[in-house]
């Protein structure tokens, strides 16, 4: 039985970040927040004087320090506010924070549109100038979205309103973290177990099954009884996009979240129509489930409970270190010391406390430690997480210890290759020092049910987003019964004839936090096929592989994130690596088909 949850306050520092690295106390916070007035009035009186490369250097340098400073104060309001959702200081810190920069956006929204008026002739000659090599690339993108960029006066109404389109996610967000509670539910022997958005999950792969039905309805239930309200939120994010698509004169807000990154269209159409080819291979999944559960019908609360009795080990943090370090040791010992260094000096929050955010994140700025919040619950899924997370982190670690501050962030097409290369090598080690047929099953399903969870799963994510967003654009309404509707016929294509759909399942859409940034969520998908062909190469090639992959990963965001997947060995202009991955996934299959019959 899973213990209850304690208060912040009364958990072990030994395993909770240290922000004092950050600011000392709050009060330091405030103190550098009050400041930040004058630097955003300071970047604001290039208003009128970009004309030249001079002018626009100093701006561009000044602009990049102001990101330093309010970077820095956003990342530890967002910290301190994911420690307890519920506190009103963090809340206010975060509010706080978040309306300076919205304020800033609005002071510096001047600068594309100022710059971009230039004539042809002297825009070429301000970005060939030498003294503007260091911004070079910079300017090169901001070239890109010369036809989508508005006047000053539109760019500076527009980004007023970046508060305003935050909100709904942030309303959804508070719902399900904040205020909504779910009922307890008895598991298989009449025990009573509380449900939180926390352990949902972990209840999920119980091999208890009474429990993993009770608290499936118990946690969906909590959604439905609110799910006009998500309805609502989600149909204000998706509209508020698809205003700002309009308005900077694209055809779709799917262009113009894929443009920021320099990413074509086909690239996520090449990816829906390769899963959708590969969808058998996950029927043989759902089927293998049904077979090695023992079950008469499938449902959703049976896709995450482990195939085989051995998966109930559980670790401890100690031990899901040792496990990560051993997994990445490939990478070379530079690499790992960074590893033993985050472990070392605190920049992990590892165990779940009441009010903490849910999930996961890696989060980091140029000036501060890449850090990360976990929920440790010492399943393999938990050791898998860690690995995941830190892979975020020394992405972050090497771009920002590589690049200067205006190229140290990676793009988000990029963000999660680093990630689930780590969860590839971890899979990988523990399956090379394995011999016991369950236990080698145990880690097949671990690789299995990183396929369904990233590349399938996200991807039908993506169609539910797309079709969303191509309802909204036609003037369709979003009510809860339309989207229930499209995300319920996507479970059954998905999962196939072998799952028995419960109701509950159409509410799941409205847990999904990631629909409130338009378009990210393909790109775990597609990180995910990358994922796979570099940690293959890293296995088979080496060294060679190692360098491509470590040089990848401390490019931060001074390519465009196609080119830098090139440079690592990944041509996704292309449905090749597409294929190349969902293979691997139907050779994952098919030995844990052999082993089942064994």
């Amino acid at each position: 039985m899973a213990a209850p949850l304690q208060e912040r306050k009364d958990m072990d520092p030994t395993f909770m970040w240290d922000l004092k690295k950050m600011y000392e106390n709050d009060e330091a916070f405030d103190k550098d927040l009050a400041a930040i007035d004058e630097k955003i009035r300071q970047v604001a009186s290039y208003a009128g004087k970009l004309n030249n490369a001079d002018n626009i250097l100093a701006y561009y340098k000044d602009a990049t320090e102001f990101g330093r400073k309010i970077s820095f104060l956003f990342e530890y309001a967002q910290l301190r506010h994911s420690e307890d959702t519920r506190q009103e200081a963090a809340q206010s810190m975060f509010s706080r924070v978040y309306g300076k920069y919205v304020a800033a956006q609005s002071a510096m929204a001047f600068a594309e549109p100022e710059i971009l008026s230039l004539d042809e002739e002297t825009l070429k000659s301000i970005v060939e100038d030498p003294k503007l090599a260091e911004f070079r690339h910079a300017l090169e993108v901001l070239l890109e979205q010369k036809p989508h960029i508005l006047s000053k006066e539109a760019e500076t109404l527009l980004a007023g309103f970046g508060e305003v389109f935050a909100a709904p996610g942030q309303i959804s967000e508070s719902l399900m973290d904040a205020d909504m509670t779910f009922a307890p539910v008895k598991d298989g022997e009449g025990n009573e177990q509380e449900v939180t958005g926390s352990n949902y999950i972990l209840l999920q792969t119980s091999t208890d099954r009474v429990l993993r039905e009770n608290s499936f309805h118990s946690f969906y239930a909590g959604f439905k009884g609110h799910i006009n309200t998500f309805a609502e939120t989600y149909s204000a994010a998706v509209k508020g996009a698809c205003a700002t698509a309009a308005a900077r004169h694209y055809t779709s807000s799917r262009q113009m979240s894929m443009a920021d990154e320099h990413v074509p269209e086909q690239v996520y159409d090449n990816l829906t129509n390769t899963v959708r080819e590969f969808l058998p291979a996950m029927y043989r999944y759902a089927a293998l489930r049904k077979k090695m559960l023992k079950l008469d019908e499938l449902h959703y609360y049976d896709l995450y409970t482990p195939l085989v009795a051995a998966s109930e080990k559980h670790y401890t943090y100690e031990e899901a270190q040792k496990m990560v370090l051993e997994a990445v040791s490939p990478l070379g010992e530079e690499y790992c010391n960074t590893v033993r260094k985050a472990f070392a000096e605190n920049w992990i929050d590892v165990y779940p406390n009441k009010g903490k955010r849910g999930g996961a994140f890696s989060a980091g700025c140029y000036d501060s430690a890449p850090y990360i919040l976990t929920n440790f619950t010492g399943t393999l899924d938990s050791v898998s997480t860690i690995a995941h997370e830190m892979g975020h982190s020394m992405h972050t670690w090497r771009s920002i210890h590589t690049q200067p501050p205006q190229y140290a962030d990676y793009t988000l097409f990029v963000a999660e290759v680093a990630s689930t290369v780590n969860e590839n090598l971890l899979v990988e080690r523990l399956l090379e020092q394995e011999k016991d047929q369950a236990e080698r099953l145990k880690y097949l399903n671990q690789y299995l049910e990183g396929f369904k969870g990233t590349v399938y799963r996200q991807t039908m994510f993506a169609e539910f987003e797309r079709t969303a967003h191509e309802m909204a654009e036609r003037g369709e309404a979003l009510t809860a019964g339309a989207l229930n509707e499209v995300y319920r016929k996507l479970i059954e294509d998905y999962f196939g004839p072998e799952l028995v759909m419960d109701d509950d399942t159409q509410y799941e859409w409205a847990r999904i936090p990631h629909f409130y940034r338009p378009f990210y969520v393909y790109k775990y998908a597609t990180s995910y096929c990358s994922s796979v062909a570099i940690s293959e190469m890293i296995r088979t090639e080496g060294e060679p592989a190692v360098k491509r992959y470590l040089e990848f990963l401390s490019m931060g965001g001074s390519k465009y994130p196609l080119d830098e997947l090139a440079h690592a060995g990944v041509d996704l202009t292309t449905a090749e690596p597409l294929r190349k991955a969902l293979h691997k996934f139907e050779q994952i299959v098919d030995e844990a088909e052999k082993l089942a019959e064994m």
